[in-house]
């Protein structure tokens, strides 16, 4: 599971020539930690297709502020820079699966 920060994020997702899920999550966040296994059998699912990124809002907070992240965990798909799809809060592995279509 690739993990991205301000310093990065531009060059892992809005550069990517993949689609990129990105997942807003807090260490301290009870449905993050709870969304964390789904996320990693995920970006193990669709490797090679998509990827599947995590961003902490606490240390990335300049990330999270340009997307305007409310709450968490928020999921966003990213297709060539954009963001194409926006969900929050906990889902099942075949909703969050179904963002990357």
């Amino acid at each position: 599971m690739t993990i991205v920060n301000d310093t990065n994020f531009e060059t892992e997702v809005l550069k990517s020539e993949l689609p990129v899920l990105v997942d807003f999550y807090a260490d301290w966040c009870g449905p993050c930690k709870m969304m964390a296994p789904l996320v990693e059998e995920l970006g193990n699912q669709v490797k090679g297709h998509a990827k599947v990124v995590k961003i902490n809002v606490d240390e990335s907070p300049k990330t999270s502020e340009r997307y305007n992240i409310m709450s968490i965990p928020t999921f966003i798909v990213f297709k060539s820079g954009q963001p194409v799809q926006q969900k929050v809060g906990g889902m099942p592995k075949d909703a969050l699966a179904s963002m990357l279509d």
